[in-house]
């Protein structure tokens, strides 16, 4: 495995406005590692799990999963990520939501996500949010992805 491989960031979020805003602010904080954006949760399970060059086949992702998505709740996406098996159960995964209900929050650290940010309504605390999400991005280490059996 090439220890330098850049991590690809996988990111599954349906607002298109909240997506540029994502990507426009991890650029800001000097992220370049490609961002791939998926509007919802099929086909960014499908590109995580089967894609020749999704992060399951090719190593290694961090992952931004918005909860609200309109084919299937976030917390299943992220089930299926961190269970017992999965090839990417220790892929980073930072939950993006508007949500901040405090059962929903242990829901998703019980379920195994690295971090979770409610999105702030106003724009300014949002593009601040992310561009310190940014600089978190660039000084964390995400493991490889496990060969699968």
């Amino acid at each position: 495995m090439n220890q330098h491989q850049p991590v690809g960031i996988v990111m599954i979020e349906d607002d298109e406005g909240h997506a540029r805003l994502i990507e426009k602010n991890i650029r800001r904080a000097g992220i370049l590692n490609d961002v791939r954006h998926f509007t919802d949760g099929t086909s960014a399970l499908d590109f995580l799990f089967e894609a020749p060059d999704g992060p399951a086949k090719n190593g290694p992702a961090l992952i931004l999963l918005d909860l609200n998505l309109p084919d299937m709740s976030g917390t299943d996406i992220l089930a299926r990520i961190k269970a017992e098996g999965s090839p990417l159960r220790r892929a980073p995964v930072v939950v993006l939501t508007t949500t901040d209900d405090k059962v929903e929050i242990q829901r998703c650290y019980d379920l195994g996500c690295n971090v979770y940010i409610t999105k702030p309504v106003d724009y300014d605390s949002f593009a601040q949010a992310i561009r310190q999400l940014g600089l978190f991005l660039t000084v964390i280490q995400v493991p490889d992805i496990e060969p699968a059996e």
